[in-house]
Protein backbone atom coordinates (compact mmCIF):
# COMPACT_ATOMS: atom_id res chain seq x y z
CA UNK A 1 0.00 0.00 0.00
CA UNK A 2 1.46 3.43 -1.10
CA UNK A 3 0.41 6.99 0.76
CA UNK A 4 -2.75 8.31 -1.51
CA UNK A 5 -4.12 4.77 -2.19
CA UNK A 6 -7.28 3.88 0.26
CA UNK A 7 -7.08 1.60 2.72
CA UNK A 8 -9.76 -0.83 4.13
CA UNK A 9 -9.85 -0.73 7.77
CA UNK A 10 -13.17 -2.71 7.93
CA UNK A 11 -16.23 -2.97 6.15
CA UNK A 12 -17.86 0.90 7.35
CA UNK A 13 -14.40 2.10 7.30
CA UNK A 14 -11.48 2.64 4.70
CA UNK A 15 -8.68 5.87 4.74
CA UNK A 16 -6.71 7.67 2.26
CA UNK A 17 -3.56 9.11 3.90
CA UNK A 18 -1.69 11.86 1.97
CA UNK A 19 1.89 12.35 1.22
CA UNK A 20 3.06 14.46 4.23
CA UNK A 21 4.94 18.24 4.72
CA UNK A 22 7.68 18.36 7.10
CA UNK A 23 5.92 18.85 10.61
CA UNK A 24 1.91 18.77 8.95
CA UNK A 25 -0.38 15.66 7.59
CA UNK A 26 -3.71 14.99 6.33
CA UNK A 27 -5.63 12.14 5.35
CA UNK A 28 -9.46 11.91 4.23
CA UNK A 29 -11.26 9.02 6.39
CA UNK A 30 -14.77 7.68 4.59
CA UNK A 31 -17.05 6.47 7.48
CA UNK A 32 -20.61 4.19 6.39
CA UNK A 33 -23.34 5.04 8.66
CA UNK A 34 -22.35 3.37 12.28
CA UNK A 35 -18.45 2.84 11.36
CA UNK A 36 -16.70 4.09 14.76
CA UNK A 37 -13.29 4.66 15.42
CA UNK A 38 -12.26 3.00 18.59
CA UNK A 39 -10.55 5.17 21.79
CA UNK A 40 -7.59 6.30 21.54
CA UNK A 41 -4.96 9.34 22.41
CA UNK A 42 -1.73 9.93 20.89
CA UNK A 43 0.42 13.26 21.51
CA UNK A 44 -0.02 15.07 18.08
CA UNK A 45 -2.61 17.97 17.85
CA UNK A 46 -5.38 17.12 15.86
CA UNK A 47 -8.56 19.07 13.48
CA UNK A 48 -10.92 16.83 12.21
CA UNK A 49 -13.07 18.30 9.48
CA UNK A 50 -16.39 16.94 7.84
CA UNK A 51 -16.79 17.76 4.24
CA UNK A 52 -20.13 15.59 4.29
CA UNK A 53 -22.29 13.43 6.67
CA UNK A 54 -22.76 14.03 10.27
CA UNK A 55 -20.65 12.14 13.13
CA UNK A 56 -20.46 12.11 17.08
CA UNK A 57 -16.96 12.80 18.55
CA UNK A 58 -16.26 12.17 21.56
CA UNK A 59 -13.47 13.39 23.41
CA UNK A 60 -12.20 13.41 27.11
CA UNK A 61 -15.89 11.96 27.73
CA UNK A 62 -17.58 15.16 26.16
CA UNK A 63 -19.54 14.84 23.07
CA UNK A 64 -19.75 16.91 19.80
CA UNK A 65 -22.16 16.35 16.96
CA UNK A 66 -20.42 17.94 13.60
CA UNK A 67 -21.91 18.17 10.39
CA UNK A 68 -20.76 18.83 7.09
CA UNK A 69 -18.36 22.14 6.76
CA UNK A 70 -18.00 21.90 10.42
CA UNK A 71 -14.52 21.40 12.09
CA UNK A 72 -13.08 20.00 15.86
CA UNK A 73 -9.76 20.26 17.29
CA UNK A 74 -8.69 17.66 19.22
CA UNK A 75 -6.04 18.49 21.63
CA UNK A 76 -2.92 16.21 22.53
CA UNK A 77 -3.06 13.43 24.63
CA UNK A 78 -7.23 13.40 25.02
CA UNK A 79 -8.84 9.99 24.19
CA UNK A 80 -10.80 10.56 21.90
CA UNK A 81 -13.64 7.98 19.56
CA UNK A 82 -15.33 8.73 17.06
CA UNK A 83 -19.38 7.40 15.25
CA UNK A 84 -20.81 8.10 12.00
CA UNK A 85 -24.27 8.77 12.47
CA UNK A 86 -24.44 9.14 8.36
CA UNK A 87 -22.12 8.77 5.44
CA UNK A 88 -19.23 10.58 6.54
CA UNK A 89 -16.44 11.88 5.00
CA UNK A 90 -13.98 13.51 7.55
CA UNK A 91 -10.90 15.21 6.72
CA UNK A 92 -7.69 15.26 9.51
CA UNK A 93 -5.05 17.31 10.15
CA UNK A 94 -1.74 15.95 12.13
CA UNK A 95 1.06 17.57 13.67
CA UNK A 96 3.36 16.86 14.24
CA UNK A 97 3.56 13.61 11.79
CA UNK A 98 2.18 10.60 12.61
CA UNK A 99 4.72 8.10 11.69
CA UNK A 100 2.29 5.17 12.70
CA UNK A 101 0.26 5.94 9.98
CA UNK A 102 2.85 7.17 7.20
CA UNK A 103 4.12 3.55 8.17
CA UNK A 104 1.04 1.55 7.79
Amino acid sequence: MKLGDWQQINELIRRKVFPPGEQIMSMLVDFKKGGTGPEHSHPHEQLGFVASGKIKITIAGVEHVLVAGEQIHVPSDQPHFVVALEDSLVLETFTPLREDLLNS
